[in-house]
């Protein structure tokens, strides 16, 4: 299976086998390749409300690249979706049809619930028997943040997804390099009442564990763990404190972007919008009461590959 999921920021592909059935319900996803390229397709969108046609040929020429991938390892079924920035475009369609040339399938754009419901099943699967349900997954992008409750066993009870993510609340607040302090304090007062708002949908402050995604999440992690370089092993469900949390988004929003791209585990696509990303996730750690996030490197893309699992 070939699962690719396409956001406001990156393109990412993922191919798989699926476990055998009999292996039991844990069973794990077994990786043959996985890939990622921040492309930035979400570009100007909160502004102009259209994808820019450079941002269409980026992710064309990244797309062409996982197609080949895909043919070269003989995939039998492919899915890409599509989230936030092809949501709200006005030229959603320009962008369909260069997928469908380009890939050969066309991009399901998936709604809010649909992305929430992926998130968490590609979350829950596989967490450490520590992380006590019921859980309240997170899942940060570019252009929305999805929250998600639920358990393993019972699966989602209630899902909600909001227009705040890293790229869209760099845009709209964050234009300084650094930001000042007035543009930090009105993206945390935007941040904060669109996640008021969530989480009066989706019981989340009753949550016991809180699992972050995306790579806005993955990098706080890494930074908080003094990682050298980017190690998804080392990243992948570890638990992070509130505090270190709150000291790593101070310290990226007071870094101009050159002292940001300097931090070694810092992808160069991500090193302008991470402030916004990493003060998302504290807010959203201080607003449900969590005292501590748990990071996976599983989430939407493994929950497509495991939609194609047969029934």
């Amino acid at each position: 299976m070939a699962a690719i999921d396409c956001g406001t920021n990156s393109i990412r592909l993922l191919v798989a086998d699926l476990p055998d059935p009999s292996a039991g319900p844990q069973a794990p996803l077994v990786d043959l390749a996985r890939r990622m390229e921040i492309v930035r397709l979400g570009q100007g969108v909160d502004r102009t409300g259209r994808l820019a046609p450079e941002a269409i040929e980026r992710t064309r020429v990244a797309l062409a690249g996982y197609a080949a991938e895909i043919e070269k390892l003989g995939v039998d079924r492919v899915r890409m979706c599509a989230t936030s920035a092809s949501r709200d475009a006005s030229n959603a369609a320009d962008f369909r049809a260069m997928v469908t040339q380009t890939l050969g399938v066309a991009p399901e754009v998936v709604s809010g619930d649909e992305e929430a419901r992926l998130s968490f099943t590609g979350a829950v699967r596989g967490l450490p028997a520590d992380a006590e349900p019921p859980y309240l997954v997170v899942d940060i992008g570019g252009g929305s943040t999805e929250f998600v409750v639920g358990t393993r066993e019972g699966g989602v009870q209630a899902a909600i997804s909001v227009d705040i993510g890293c790229v869209r609340m760099t845009e709209r607040h964050l234009h300084g390099d650094p930001p000042t302090g007035g543009e930090v304090a009105a993206a945390q007062a935007d941040i904060a009442a669109a996640v008021d708002r969530a989480l009066a949908a989706v019981p989340g402050r009753g949550a016991a564990t809180l699992v972050g995604l995306a790579g806005s999440v993955t990098t706080v992690v890494a930074i908080a763990q003094d990682l050298q370089e980017y190690d998804p092993e080392r990243i992948h469900h570890a638990r992070v404190p509130y505090e270190r949390v709150a000291g790593v988004t101070a310290d990226l929003l007071a870094k101009t972007a050159a002292q940001r791209l300097a931090i070694p585990v810092m992808h160069p696509g991500r090193a302008d919008v991470i402030g916004a990303g990493a003060l998302v996730l504290k807010v959203i750690m201080e607003r449900a009461g969590m005292s501590a996030v748990v990071a996976s490197e599983h989430d939407i893309l493994d929950g497509i590959a495991w939609s194609m699992q047969p029934v």
